[in-house]
C-alpha cells in the first residue's frame, strides 16, 4: 500500500476516519473487487494522495468486507467517494469521474495554506507546550490569510495562558461581530476577564483574612473568587459569587452574577457544577 494511502475496516474505522480527520482530511473510497469503474478511479486516487504529500488520507473500503461501514455512510452504489473534516461528512461523489473532476474534489476539501498553518501550530501547542513555535505558526497563518479569524482566536487562546492579557483582549476585540458570538470565543472571553480579575486580587490568604474579619467584605470576596477560578478551583469561586448575589444584587452592577456567567461559560453546558449553581442562582434570585 502506498503512503498515504489506508485499508479501513470496522478495527480501525475510529482511529484513521474520525481521529485522523481531526489532521487532516479523509477521503474515503468505498469500492470493490470486481467493480470495473472501481479499478478506473482507484489508481487516480491514489495518484493524488501521493502528489499532495499527506495533505489528505485515501482510506480504502472494500465494501463487501465491511458491509456495516457502507450503510452507515448511506452508499448505494460504487465506487463512492466521501470527504470527512474533523469527524463530519463534508462531501462526496459517486461513480468513476475524470482525473480533472476528482481533483477539483480534492482541492475543495482541502484547507488553505492559513488553515493547514493554524493545525500545525494547534497540534504542537497541545504536545509540547512550545508558545513561542506556535505562534510563530500563527504569525505566519495570519499573513497568509489575514482573514482568517480561527487564527487570532488560537493567538488570543495562548496569550491569555501566557498571561500577555492585554495582547489577547486586543485580538478578541478585533473579531467580528458573528464571531464574537461563537460559543467558543464566548468562554475564551470569559477566560480572559476572570484572568484579568486574577491579575489585579491580592494574594488568597489575605483575602481570606479579610473576608474571615468582614464577611460583607464583597471586593474581597470577588477578588478571591477570581483567584480561585484561576487556581481551578471553581466550586469555591462559585459559593464566593453566589455570597455576594445573596448579600447584595447591585454590588459593582451585580458583578456577582455576571461573574457567575463567565464561569458557567467557562465550564461549559456540560459541567456539572454549571447544573447545580444555575439552580441555586435562580434560588437566590427569585
Amino acid at each position: 500500500m502506498a503512503e498515504h494511502v489506508v485499508d479501513v475496516n470496522d478495527a480501525n474505522f475510529e482511529q484513521i476516519v474520525i481521529e485522523g480527520s481531526k489532521r487532516a482530511p479523509v477521503v474515503l473510497d468505498f469500492w470493490a473487487p470486481w467493480c470495473a469503474p472501481c479499478r478506473a478511479l482507484g489508481p487516480v486516487l491514489e495518484r493524488l494522495a501521493a502528489e499532495f504529500g499527506g495533505r489528505f488520507t485515501l482510506a480504502k473500503v472494500n465494501s463487501d468486507d465491511n458491509p456495516a461501514l457502507a450503510t452507515q455512510f448511506g452508499v448505494r452504489g460504487i465506487p463512492s467517494v466521501k470527504a470527512v473534516v474533523n469527524g463530519q461528512l463534508v462531501d462526496e461523489f459517486a461513480g468513476a469521474l475524470p482525473e480533472p473532476m476528482v481533483r477539483e474534489f480534492i482541492e475543495r476539501v482541502l484547507p488553505s495554506p492559513s488553515e493547514e498553518l493554524r493545525l500545525r501550530s494547534a497540534e504542537i501547542y497541545s504536545a509540547s507546550r512550545d508558545a513561542t513555535k506556535a505562534l510563530e505558526l500563527l504569525d505566519q497563518a495570519a499573513k497568509s490569510d489575514p482573514a482568517n479569524e480561527a487564527v487570532r482566536i488560537d493567538q488570543a487562546g495562548i496569550y491569555v495562558e501566557l498571561g500577555q492579557l492585554a495582547t489577547a483582549r486586543k485580538l478578541l476585540d478585533s473579531l467580528s461581530g458573528l464571531t464574537q458570538m461563537d460559543e467558543g470565543v464566548t468562554a475564551l472571553r470569559a477566560r480572559l476577564d476572570l484572568a484579568e480579575g486574577a491579575a489585579q486580587a491580592g494574594d488568597a490568604a489575605s483575602l481570606q483574612s479579610r473576608v474571615t474579619r468582614d464577611p460583607g467584605d464583597l471586593d474581597a470576596r470577588l477578588q478571591l473568587a477570581s483567584l480561585y477560578v484561576a487556581r481551578k478551583r471553581h466550586r469555591d469561586a462559585l459559593d464566593e459569587l453566589l455570597e455576594i448575589v445573596k448579600r447584595d444584587r447591585g454590588f459593582r452592577d451585580d458583578a456577582g452574577r455576571k461573574t457567575m456567567l463567565e464561569v458557567f461559560s467557562l465550564l461549559g453546558p456540560d459541567n456539572e457544577l454549571v447544573d447545580e449553581y444555575r439552580r441555586r442562582l435562580a434560588s437566590a434570585m427569585y
